[in-house]
């Protein structure tokens, strides 16, 4: 929970806290055997115990009542230390997902009421695809007893199962069984819905960074731009949009409301000019970058590693991981890493410090000036750093590449797949060729292409015929000497 000063939070203030769902058994034991662990005894008591205030069997919100209660029945003392306490087990719980605090103010009475949102625990097969969370509880129980707790919950099949072969769905889908009607669309139906509770903005933790009812709190009431503000609220695309360069560029509430409050953010009918909000949004990088390797000079170096949700990837399009990576994800993490990450968070998981400025602007010239897809560069990224020659990674070898692939419109994260196959098998070629391993017939054909392209790669000119001295030595008797001394005299005199 973000609070400027322990002063917004304190035991005087009011509560209430809402949930859409009831635990079952499977889900308190992972709750105990997995996030508890991660989170402490405090913030797991701090979990039931706002649990517990609705009953087992209903969903819905209370009534609003002093954070008296809360602090007293954990145990803790009403005073700075226990408030203190009480914000660091929100904040716990907030981290892994499983709580979303929101701070409602009343304009009039200038009272703020906090709301806690409770989340359901995830499920086993879901916790162990998180990255974050599984790495999280390795670095709190040890890898040992991670693989043991994750086959503990994974399903074991009958033995004699193994004799089948071949698996077949027979499962009936909806369309088959059931019709809707013709009226699908209720205009009474639909409003409500709208304006339900579970329609609220409440998105995944770790997604939604940037939240609208945050924004309205921080927004300056008498700004040019404060009614587009407000207006996004009806406008998910923006906000999405806003997220996700949050997330790119690492920026939090106040320096995206920042950005907005400046000239030229909105258009006339209030969309946001993206081209110009991602300039400045990297502008802003860009120096809080230039701060950061001001502290690294004093402070021990080391960098932070995020990760978002991993789904499945396709068998038929990845890469293999580098030799970096191998020991940290699968096959599959790293390729929805290239395909979902912005190059921003790539370029950072290549260097255990932070990324040399060098390589941030070659990157952020091919994002802003080419306008090449965020998958196409990572693609760009891996392609670049897996080649196993670092003296070639340079600002004019990675802009050939990048224009190439312009030219070629690689614009998708398939074709990119494609193109790089596509080089690495011209590469490992013009090296078999280097090392004289093609057969002389087709290195005789192919003689006028390699010539002309010896100088951009480095290769040397094609071998030449030589006529060699083979056989015995043929001795000269003196009268062809003679003979040919005469000659040469009488050419001689001729000249």
């Amino acid at each position: 929970m973000r609070v400027s000063n322990l002063m917004e939070f304190t035991e005087n203030h009011r509560y209430y806290t809402s949930r859409d769902f009831a635990l079952s058994g499977l889900d308190r034991k992972v709750f105990v055997s997995l996030y508890q662990p991660m989170i402490g005894a405090i913030a797991a008591a701090f979990y039931f115990l706002l649990y517990h205030r609705i009953a087992e069997d209903s969903a819905g919100c209370t009534t609003p009542e002093p954070q008296r209660g809360l602090l007293l029945g954990l145990g803790l003392e009403l005073n700075a230390a226990g408030r203190q306490a009480a914000l660091d087990a929100s904040s716990k719980l907030e981290a892994v997902g499983l709580l979303q605090t929101f701070r409602n103010l009343n304009p009039l009475t200038e009272e703020s009421l906090y709301e806690y949102v409770l989340q359901r625990p995830l499920g086993a097969a879901e916790f162990f695809s998180n990255s974050h969370l599984t790495l999280l509880l390795r670095d709190k129980i040890g890898k040992s007893a991670v693989l043991e707790l994750q086959n503990g919950f994974a399903p074991s099949q009958p033995p004699e199962l193994a004799r089948f072969v071949t698996r077949e769905e027979a499962t009936v889908p909806f369309y088959e069984l059931f019709r809707i009607g013709s009226a699908s669309i209720d205009p009474e139906l639909e409003p409500a819905w709208a304006e339900s509770a579970s329609a609220r903005e409440r998105k995944p933790a770790g997604q939604d960074r940037i939240r609208h009812s945050e924004m309205l709190l921080r927004f300056p009431r008498g700004a040019v731009n404060r009614i587009y503000v407000e207006r996004l609220n009806r406008a998910p695309e923006s906000l999405s949009q806003l997220n996700y360069l949050a997330y790119k560029y690492d920026l939090e509430v106040p320096e995206i409301c920042r950005l907005l409050d400046e000239d030229g953010m909105f258009r006339h009918d209030g969309t946001l000019a993206w081209d110009e909000l991602q300039n400045r949004a990297n502008a802003m990088y860009r120096q809080d970058r230039k701060r950061e390797e001001e502290r690294e000079r004093y402070l021990s170096r080391g960098a932070e590693r995020t990760e978002i949700e991993s789904s499945a990837m396709s068998a038929e399009s990845h890469f293999a991981i580098p030799e970096r990576f191998k020991e940290e994800v699968s096959v599959a993490r790293y390729n929805e890493m290239l395909m979902r990450e912005p190059y921003t968070r790539l370029l950072e998981r290549f260097f255990p410090g932070m990324v040399p400025s060098q390589f941030v602007t070659i990157f952020e010239r091919i994002d802003l000036n080419y306008k090449l897809p965020e998958p196409v560069i990572n693609v760009l990224i891996h392609y670049v750093f897996s080649l196993g020659q670092s003296q070639r990674v340079t600002k004019s070898f990675v802009d050939s590449i990048a224009s190439n692939m312009l030219a070629k419109g690689i614009d998708t994260f398939d074709k990119a797949i494609r193109y790089v196959g596509e080089q690495e098998k011209l590469n490992e070629a013009l090296e078999r060729k280097r090392r004289g391993e093609e057969p002389v017939a087709r290195a005789g054909g192919a003689g006028t292409g390699a010539g002309a392209g010896s100088n951009r790669q480095g290769r040397r000119k094609p071998a030449m015929s030589v006529v060699k001295d083979e056989g015995p030595t043929q001795e000269v008797t003196p009268e062809e000497l003679e003979k040919m001394l005469a000659r040469a005299r009488r050419l001689k005199g001729e000249s």
